[in-house]
């Protein structure tokens, strides 16, 4: 492979796909020689938690109480929920249900805040914008805002001509809204160094599947428009103009929309908006001059007091890229149902769920769970077409799970395989381990398709595979996360590299929410032994790639954190000038 060097002491391969595959390899972790990083905690550029756009007017939100409902299985049926009214109070909840604090937590003189949406490291490199016409209650011209969390208020940063929010909003269903999300890299590479973007996009995935929680909350639904390219998104964000180590780059956009609407989802995810009968505008065209907003808002505010560059991030930033609106063979418009999926009557509230959610730091190594209790959650991440938040993304999955089995009460210990897509299991059989069974472990649903690879006592093997952490083996289960790679990676593009960590931070969302519903807690692992995982399995090549880890288990609490809420400061439901 011919390497062509675009900086000083970094080759990178001259093809954008090349970049992609030697990037994931080049970050991978090895037992005695990680990816590189820097070599001690460099306390004094630690990158400030919170972007503010200084200067931008900041607009309030309410702190909406969590309540008893909505029941927490009929919010992932889309349908079962009445929708809420677009106004003040349901873009409040939205934001507060995805991208708000969840806790402020002290030890000493050292205090952080934790928030709804997991991110690796508690880093936060996810921003996130709100685009929406007229808000009853908040403001009342079509605009764009930026979500400040530690505020739970959003910052003006534009408002928008009518012909440019009419442009957007002829085609979407009454009473949506948008949401952008970005990634500011740094804040990721100052603890983690060059492996920091694959932790960025594991926190889009996790922001994506908190927003269509949220969403699904308040009866509405959540969609990725993949029709927008990264250039036009960051310039209708308004970060294009941004450069530098700090800068944001542009991620995603979906549409938030009341459900049921009967809107097929090839129709928004290529949606043109037409402005009269003369003409159609597309989200693409809304992003060139005239209609996209050039007077902005605020100036972002400085991060860090010195920075560490790391080049190679740079590099596959540019390589994966979405240049063009995707081909037709990447959209999923044959979905099937999950047959699994049934609203029960769970006296679980949802929101309380999502806000309680939080990463465990160790388990008990004693806790077990019910074999109901698990097939319940691997259930959860089946897809469908009728499973939030499966229903936001536009793609055909290419996650499975590989499990590490070690306390659930009536099941052999020892290692197994969810597939997601069960049309990967003949390939996977003849990619993997030639003695594994492949056979369904007693009394699992016909329908659920876990296999029982290998009985035995899989916890050694689960935390060394996790670069040694007993937090992969004291608990329940872990797995690793695998991703179809390689050839979805050549047929679709290098930016869907990016799409693969999304998917399975998206997936880590779910299982972080369906751990707390069962009792237990949940923590995402990004330091894992990648080819020792694939090695554990018997995955030789690269055409399946472990992308992440996650484990739950029985929690242990550290008594020396002490716990306050979120926003004292908001009183009577809602927050002061």
């Amino acid at each position: 492979m011919a390497l062509t060097p675009t900086h000083p002491g970094v080759n990178t391969p001259a093809a954008p796909m090349a970049s992609v595959f030697a990037y994931h390899e080049r970050t991978k972790h090895y037992p005695g020689r990680f990816a590189r990083a820097s070599a001690a905690m460099d306390w004094a550029t630690q990158p400030d938690p919170f972007r503010r756009f200084e200067g931008a007017p900041l607009l309030p939100l309410d702190l909406v109480p969590a309540g008893d409902q909505t029941r927490r299985e009929p919010a992932f049926v889309p349908g079962s929920i009445p929708p809420a009214r677009l106004g003040r109070s349901s873009v409040s909840q939205l934001l507060q249900d995805s991208l708000a604090l969840s806790a402020w937590k002290q030890s000493g003189e050292s205090r952080w805040s934790l928030r709804v949406n997991p991110s690796s490291g508690n880093l936060h490199p996810t921003e996130g914008y709100l685009i929406a016409g007229p808000i009853e209650g908040l403001h009342v011209k079509p605009a764009l805002y930026h979500y400040a969390p530690r505020e739970h208020a959003l910052e003006l940063r534009a408002d928008l001509s009518d012909p440019a929010w009419a442009a957007l909003a002829v085609q979407l269903p009454a009473g949506s809204v948008l949401v952008g999300l970005t990634s500011i890299h740094w804040r990721e590479s100052w603890k983690y160094g060059e492996r920091a973007f694959r932790y960025c996009h594991h926190d889009v995935g996790h922001a994506i599947g908190a927003i269509a929680i949220a969403a699904a909350g308040l009866g509405w639904e959540a969609r990725l428009l993949e029709g927008v390219t990264d250039s036009e998104l960051a310039r209708l964000l308004g970060v294009d103009g941004q450069d530098g180590i700090e800068a944001e780059h542009g991620d995603c956009l979906l549409a938030i929309y009341p459900h049921p609407q009967g809107v097929p989802q090839d129709q928004l995810q290529n949606a043109g908006f037409p402005m009269d009968q003369e003409r159609a505008f597309t989200i693409r065209d809304v992003a060139r001059a005239p209609l996209c907003p050039t007077d902005w808002l605020g100036v972002p505010n400085r991060l860090s007091n010195g920075h560490r560059h790391w080049p190679v991030i740079d590099d596959v930033a540019a390589a994966t890229r979405k240049t063009e609106p995707p081909c037709a063979d990447f959209w999923d418009n044959s979905r099937a149902s999950n047959s699994l999926l049934s609203v029960g009557d769970s006296s679980l509230a949802s929101r309380t769920i999502v806000q309680q959610r939080r990463s465990a730091v160790a388990f008990d190594g004693d806790t077990n769970i019910t074999r109901e209790a698990f097939f319940k959650i691997l259930r959860s991440v089946l897809p469908g077409k009728g499973h939030v938040p499966f229903t936001t993304l536009p793609w055909r999955p290419h996650i499975d799970l590989l499990l590490f089995v070690h306390r659930v009460a009536g099941m052999v210990p020892g290692l197994y395989a969810l597939l997601r897509n069960p049309l990967r299991k003949e390939k996977l059989q003849q990619l993997t381990v030639s003695s594994f069974a492949w056979t369904a472990p007693d009394e699992c649903p016909a329908s659920l398709p876990l296999f029982l690879l290998e009985t035995g006592d899989a916890r050694g093997i689960a935390a060394q595979t996790s670069c040694g952490q007993d937090i992969a083996s004291d608990g329940a289960f872990a797995m690793a996360m695998l991703a179809d790679y390689r050839v979805p990676i050549e047929t679709i593009g290098p930016w869907f590299y990016r799409r693969l960590h999304w998917e399975a931070g998206l997936l880590g969302q779910q299982l972080y929410l369906e751990a707390e519903a069962a009792g237990i807690r949940a923590t995402g692992i990004g330091c894992f032994f990648d080819d020792l995982t694939h090695r554990t399995f018997g995955l030789e090549d690269d055409a399946f790639q472990v992308l992440y880890h996650l484990t739950m288990g029985g929690a242990l609490d550290d008594p020396r954190i002490q716990s306050a809420p979120p926003y004292r400061h908001l009183q009577s439901g809602r927050q002061g000038p």
